[in-house]
């Protein structure tokens, strides 16, 4: 009785336009077919920012390589942050996890510019995983000269793959991911670079 007493509760009769009495349930429609592709990886759809379909399907191609590359380096960053370990631990474990948040939000950049030509971003990082460039690291532990020096060919990979892309977006003409490539991209990736290459010189921590 009282399963029947909740199950007419859940239930509410509400009025429709003609007046006639539909039965609404409360019930969480969570349950919905799965693998439905609404638009599927790889096409383009129409959108109104007078750019040719041609171009927008370049830049998209473009930026879902180093969008694919971000999603790997971003994970190489947290991971080398929590497995750092020597002198200078406590000063890479805060550049690490600095740089990581900073790719975190170029990830994102690069996502929404994908969206907004109108093509479908890489979202899956098992996807990611498949298209990118980045040569996997071992899943233990490296020495601290070995993960910046990983870094550090990652970043170059993909800051030659960028300067590629600003070339080819210029020839395009579109503009909004050309300044996103350069502005926010590039110089970010320049200047990490930067930052983990200066650890590496042959300075002694004290002098006597």
């Amino acid at each position: 009785m009282a399963t029947q007493r909740s199950s007419r509760q859940a239930n509410q009769r509400a009025p429709t336009r003609t007046g006639r009495v539909r039965e609404v349930s409360a019930q969480s429609q969570y349950i919905q077919p799965l693998g439905k592709e609404v638009q599927r990886f790889g096409t383009i759809r129409l959108v109104p920012i007078a750019l040719s379909e041609e171009a927008r399907a370049e830049s998209v191609q473009l930026l879902n390589q180093i969008l694919a590359d971000t999603k790997v380096l971003h994970p190489m960053y947290k991971k080398h942050h929590w497995l750092v370990a020597g002198p200078t631990f406590y000063q890479l474990h805060l550049l690490f996890d600095k740089h990581a948040e900073e790719q975190l939000e170029i990830m994102d950049l690069l996502g929404e510019r994908v969206q907004s030509l109108g093509g479908v971003a890489v979202g899956d990082p098992r996807h990611a995983a498949e298209i990118t460039q980045i040569d996997r690291p071992p899943n233990g532990a490296e020495e601290v000269p070995a993960m910046i020096s990983r870094l550090l060919q990652a970043h170059e990979l993909m800051i030659i793959s960028i300067r590629d892309a600003i070339d080819r977006t210029e020839r395009s003409k579109d503009w909004g991911t050309n300044d996103l490539l350069m502005s926010d991209v590039l110089r970010r990736h320049e200047l990490q670079s930067w930052f983990l290459s200066q650890h590496l010189v042959d300075v002694p921590l004290v002098r006597a």
